[in-house]
């Protein structure tokens, strides 16, 4: 059985090799049936592998990289290849089952498009990322692609996610909800009151209504359809209230000797109280629509979110998401 290829975008993201690399190491150590392609400096990037996994990773070099604030147009119009071109060539060729980058979300989504094409039937490529809660998950759909959607994107989206649920998680019917500003059906601009309406009359598509922002991390939902405005702010916002309530916790022990016993009682509850709410554990998210396995790590990735990323990667490799969604016109009214 053929190992699973992942290209890898070694200079993506604020940190580079110094954190990609051992990210890839520590992911290899565990998962010795996936190969990864490290496309980037290798002047730099060999020095960080160490001998004994040296054997374990491919490297392409290449001299260029694309930085965190070129516009997605500038990418397309750069006529030498950079490290993100080079992931996704090596994907279109199919000499890689997946792509993974942690640089300039906006390059990337082009670059992908431009090289891959779209899915036949799926107008604009999205973004979906996972949602944590209690009980289990949800998918948010669109995170950040299309920041202006109209009724019947909205519809496609909730159409892709229904597919994403079934083929990552095996729910046959899974349930939708609008991301609005009230649960109320008076509530919301056109475009969700729209939206509701399509999805209501759509026989392949379990829509429950609307949710609002505090229900994102209840599990109310196994799929949250909103505009990529709407998605990205509310990451964003969650990410931050994830990172505050994290930093209080390590002030309060860090300042507060006393509290070391009781830390260390509850290490391991503390510790799970962590995975759920760090969000470098849910690291890596989706660009569905291009013909093939794009991923994107958020460009502020640490080695554990990297790790993750990867992780990510390799499940949706394994789902076959790209060939299902390719089939996602039998799903047309």
């Amino acid at each position: 059985m053929s190992k699973i290829t992942i290209a890898i975008d070694a200079m993506g993201g604020d940190f580079g090799p110094e954190v990609i690399v051992p990210s890839v190491i520590d992911y290899l150590k565990a998962n010795a049936d996936t190969r990864i392609i490290l496309v980037g400096d290798s002047f730099t990037i060999k020095p960080l592998i160490p001998n004994p996994q040296i054997h374990l990773v491919d490297v392409v070099h290449c001299d260029l990289s694309i930085s965190m604030d070129a516009k997605p147009s500038q990418a397309l119009r750069q006529k030498s290849p950079s490290s993100l071109h080079l992931i996704i060539d090596l994907l279109s060729k199919k000499e890689a089952d997946a792509a993974l980058s942690a640089g300039n979300t906006g390059a990337l989504m082009a670059v992908s498009k431009q090289k891959l094409g779209m899915i036949e039937g799926i107008t604009r490529p999205l973004i979906c990322g996972v949602v944590p809660s209690v009980d289990g998950h949800s998918y948010l759909l669109d995170m950040g692609a299309n920041v202006d959607c109209d009724a019947k994107q909205l519809l496609e989206f909730a159409l892709i996610g229904t597919l994403v649920a079934n083929a990552l998680d095996g729910k046959v019917s899974p349930s939708v909800a609008l991301l609005n500003n009230g649960e109320e059906e008076i509530k919301g601009n056109s475009q969700v009151k729209q939206a509701a309406e399509l999805l209501t009359a759509h026989r392949h598509i379990n829509y429950i209504g609307f949710i609002e922002g505090h229900n994102l991390y209840q599990a109310v939902a196994d799929i949250i359809v909103c505009d990529g405005f709407v998605g990205n702010v509310a990451l964003k916002a969650s990410e931050g209230v994830a990172n505050f309530i994290l930093d209080i916790f390590n002030r309060e022990f860090k300042n507060k000797p006393y509290l070391f016993p009781l830390f260390w009682i509850l290490s391991k509850t503390m510790h799970s109280i962590g995975k759920q709410i760090d969000p470098r554990y849910l690291n890596g998210a989706s660009f569905l629509g291009v013909n093939g396995v794009v991923v994107k790590s958020h460009g502020h990735a640490d080695s554990l979110a990297f790790t993750q990323s990867i992780i990510y990667t390799k499940r949706m490799i394994e789902s076959g998401i790209v060939e299902k969604l390719q089939h996602l016109s039998q799903y047309d009214e």
